[in-house]
């Protein structure tokens, strides 16, 4: 697709200082999954923001914590990576900068994320499932971006197929992440994508019907993205690491899956319901 978004030319050459350099300053490249990363991540946290004024929580808190999951993303998507397959990671230096570059894997940031989120929580003493609450559709509006990052860069990508709307890269740049040039795949950086868009009307549209409890917004989107992601993973065509012959990916979901159950059957038998006037006012406050 387009890995590459624009060139900065070389801007400027420092001098040589006591017989070393000179040293140019550029050319720079702008990737555009690094890009769409970084606007993954400031979405999410606006919408977080935004989420959190409406619902009562102190907004540097909100801010900070937002800093926090976002780091604590970053460092769990490389380290599951280097989990599943160390020695392609560990090994030599070009592995090194392979790991540098790469965005990592989405499960192992959010594990790591919410761990560091629920630790943050609990030091403030912030209302803890209303905080969840707050930033679950921030997680998932951020994934749609991110995705389709991944679709620009060529990583991520689906097995060879004849459907219709199968795509092929031909860019030599998308070979650096291991995909096959010139092959129809299934564009399972789409198909995320567009899962992830789907969850987010899901929980904003639900978010104030039926029996309001604190929590359900967040396990709802543990449910529903470990369904989806379960579904999608039979689609992937890059190396996927394996645990009891299913990816570990699958794996993880058919772990959160039933925790999200159950902890949406807690919740609602040990939880009170939000009164409705309450959620009138906050959207109002909106």
């Amino acid at each position: 697709m387009f890995p590459e978004l624009f060139e900065i030319p070389r801007l400027f050459t420092v001098p040589a200082i006591a017989g070393h350099g000179p040293w140019p300053v550029g050319p720079f490249t702008v990737y555009t999954y690094g890009v769409l990363l970084a606007a993954s991540y400031l979405l999410g946290l606006r919408l977080a923001m935004t989420r959190g004024k409406r619902w009562g929580l102190n907004p540097s808190q909100v801010m900070d914590l937002g800093i926090y999951i976002i780091i604590a993303a970053l460092v769990g998507a490389k380290l599951l990576l280097v989990i599943t397959d160390p020695g392609a990671y560990l090994g030599s230096g070009e592995g090194l900068s392979s790991l540098l570059r790469s965005g990592g894997v989405f499960y192992g940031g959010l594990i790591v994320a919410v761990a560091t989120a629920f630790w943050y929580i609990a030091k403030k003493r912030m209302p803890f499932w209303r905080t969840c609450d707050v930033f679950a559709p921030a997680i998932a509006l951020g994934h749609v971006t991110g995705r389709l990052g991944c679709l620009a860069a060529g990583c991520c990508y689906g097995k060879p197929t004849s459907v219709p709307w199968a795509i092929t890269f031909h860019n030599p740049l998308a070979a650096n992440v291991g995909t096959p040039l010139g092959i129809p795949l299934h564009p399972t950086q789409l198909y995320e994508a567009g899962a992830e868009l789907l969850i987010l009307i899901v929980l904003l549209t639900t978010e104030k019907r039926g029996r309001i409890f604190e929590g359900r917004t967040f396990w709802l989107y543990m449910l529903l993205y470990a369904v989806s992601r379960f579904v999608i993973e039979f689609f992937r065509g890059d190396p996927r690491g394996m645990v009891f012959g299913v990816s570990t990916s699958q794996f993880i979901s058919l772990v959160l899956g039933p925790l999200a159950i159950a902890m949406l059957l807690y919740l609602a038998r040990t939880t009170p319901p939000v009164p409705q006037t309450t959620t009138r006012r906050s959207r109002a406050a909106a």
